[in-house]
């Protein structure tokens, strides 16, 4: 199976499913851990982004600056 590259669409859609948001409602350049998320639920995004897109990422950097606007960089978002 080849990866997906990663959008900024999907990157918000994979944290508001997690976090039981409508992606319209995760702001880009906020603290997400002001919107629930938190270390295992970081976890498991990383190993899901690792799995379905190819992407590594060490969990102290996205732990760092938990923002979309941040992460984007690291997880080599697209489009």
């Amino acid at each position: 199976m080849t990866a997906v590259a990663l959008t900024l669409e999907q990157l918000r859609a994979d944290v508001a499913d997690i976090l039981g948001e409508d992606p319209e409602e995760i702001p880009v350049d906020e603290n997400l851990v002001d919107y629930g998320l938190d270390s295992v639920r970081l976890m498991s995004l990383a190993a899901a982004w690792r799995r379905d897109h190819g992407v590594t990422v060490e969990f102290a950097d996205l732990a760092e600056r938990p923002a979309l606007e941040s992460w984007a960089p690291l997880l080599g978002v697209t489009g």
